[in-house]
């Protein structure tokens, strides 16, 4: 693992997991920006744990363009778990609502996909790390907003642990002064 100028080169096999994810993000950044927040960052790291659903924020659509994405999507046999409506699914998203993708006949794993709306969520997409696989690219948020995000606003033991496991790998290249400017604003955007 190399961590330089918001670059992580990561030496690994892809799996299942990551394959799943990476045909996602392919169709999604054809018709907008994307950045993955949350556990499957800490997974992606190396942490050994499951999950369910992969996080991502996507900025903000117009209807159309949505309903193209989402045409897309069911194309290459993604559907919608919340519904099949495209008038429903563009709701969800305009009211800050995550809805959920997955493969066709399945329920996990899937991703749960929101419109950046609020001022933390769109700062996400000027603050992130690419991620590099060999040929495969995966655009996540930065560790330190990742750090400050599991232990100040989720707070669960997983969370907590995967903020850890995030810290324990780059302790050296962590801004902690990052860290603790991005929990003021969670409290702020929070209250």
């Amino acid at each position: 693992m190399e961590l330089k100028d918001n670059i992580l080169k990561l030496d690994k096999e892809l799996n299942e997991l990551d394959k799943f994810v990476i045909k996602f993000k392919k169709i999604i950044e054809k018709y907008t920006d994307y950045v993955i927040i949350s556990g499957y960052v800490s997974i992606l790291l190396g942490r050994a744990r499951a999950t369910e659903d992969i996080d991502i924020f996507i900025k903000e659509l117009n209807r159309k363009t949505l309903n193209e994405l989402y045409k897309e999507l069911k194309k290459t046999n993604f559907w919608c778990l919340n519904t099949e409506d495209e008038e429903e699914i563009y709701n969800y998203l305009k009211d800050g609502l995550g809805v959920r993708f997955a493969k066709s006949k399945e329920t996990i794993p899937n991703m749960e996909v929101k419109f950046a709306l609020k001022p933390l969520q769109k700062e996400s997409f000027n603050d992130r790390i690419l991620i590099v696989m060999g040929k495969e690219e995966l655009k996540i948020s930065s560790l330190e907003r990742q750090i400050a995000f599991k232990k100040y606003y989720l707070k669960s033991d997983k969370d907590i642990e995967d903020a850890k496991h995030i810290e324990r790998l780059f302790n050296e290249k962590i801004d902690y002064n990052k860290v603790k400017l991005y929990k003021k604003l969670i409290e702020n955007e929070t209250r």
